[in-house]
């Protein structure tokens, strides 16, 4: 695990975003973790939220000429991201879409620099996939072209019921259905390895057991 990734984990940990316990999933599973990034609601973890995206994304190798924040995560998501961007040298321009279109002023849906070149989607997870595929239509509809997808946690999960697990799991089938790179900040295998690595607080330790079972259970290879 990079360096990178340990410290998105420990940073979602410390910022209460990553929590463990027993949580329902959207998928009826129970998990023995939870990530939510509406809780990064302040500015000061918002801005290292957005300097880990932007680390990714340049990291990454990926050619891109803008970013794209679908509704609603995704917008303070892509707007943050274009901050931290420019902070890094690298000045960008992001639009988001709304949800329902405007029928005054400058109308329509997408919010922001038009939509052209090449795309990163920005969100904070993929579960059904909804979300990017709306995007990737947006996207292609302006003429412009979807080069990748950007997210923060990977959970690395096989999608579907239980009775019928595919082997693939909802990051990999967005990204065999579109051709695109799916990139994350960190995974499911990045958590494991943060837990197991963090013997010294058996509040974090506990949990280990259940986490490898639940990656076995509902894992991907």
């Amino acid at each position: 695990m990079n360096n990178l990734r340990q410290e998105f984990i420990a940073f979602s940990v410390a910022s209460g975003v990553l929590r463990f316990g027993e949580f329902v999933t959207k998928a009826g599973r129970t998990s023995p973790y939870f990530f939510n990034a509406g809780l990064f609601n302040e500015g000061g973890t918002l801005a290292q939220l957005a300097q880990f995206y932007a680390r990714t994304l340049l990291d990454s190798g990926v050619e891109f000429d803008m970013l794209f924040g679908p509704a609603y995560k995704g917008i303070t998501l892509a707007s943050a991201t274009a901050v931290a961007m420019a902070a890094e040298g690298r000045n960008v321009a992001f639009s988001y879409n709304r949800k329902e279109a405007k029928d005054h002023g400058e109308g329509g849906t997408i919010v922001g620099a038009k939509l052209q070149g090449r795309v990163v989607i920005i969100d904070d997870v993929i579960s059904a996939g909804t979300s990017v595929r709306e995007s990737v239509a947006m996207i292609r509809a302006a003429g412009a072209t979807p080069c990748a997808v950007l997210i923060a946690l990977d959970r690395m999960e096989r999608s579907g019921k239980d009775d019928a697990l595919s082997a693939k799991s909802a990051v990999d089938e967005v990204g065999r259905e579109f051709g695109l790179p799916v990139i994350s900040i960190g995974n499911l295998n990045d958590l494991l390895t943060y837990i197991s690595a963090a013997s010294a607080d058996p509040q974090l330790a506990q949990y280990k057991d259940a986490v490898a079972a639940y990656r076995t259970r509902y894992g991907v290879n």
